[in-house]
């Protein structure tokens, strides 16, 4: 995995950490590394998106960034685990891998 990619995946996982905040951030300081998580995740998402297709990287992020979402409720605030929802979960990265994999960088030279 390119560095690229690897932003790509940090700006998921601090994207997960924005949306337990909105829901669940109840005083300054949480609401604080909320929206430095928030920062945090769409710089890395719209740098990554100058190198690679901007519709692969939206939805490497959104899905990486549902899926860690619905883990990390289950892990931390022991929501209920659904047989149907762990198997849509995979599908979406599936899915999410596929088009990481059919993805091309391009090219930063100008072509005329």
């Amino acid at each position: 995995m390119n560095k690229t990619w690897m932003s790509v995946v940090i700006a998921a996982l601090f994207e997960v950490g924005w949306v337990i905040g909105l829901k669940h951030a109840s005083g300054l300081l949480e609401w604080g590394f909320t929206l430095i998580a928030i920062i945090i995740s769409f710089s890395l998402m719209i740098a990554a998106s100058r190198t690679l297709p901007v519709g692969t990287v939206y939805a490497v992020f959104v899905g990486l960034g549902t899926a860690g979402t619905v883990l990390a409720e289950i892990v931390l605030f022991n929501a209920t685990v659904q047989t149907g929802k762990m198997v849509l979960i995979g599908v979406l990265l599936l899915g999410v891998i596929g088009l990481k994999m059919l993805s091309k960088e391009k090219n930063k030279e100008v072509q005329l």
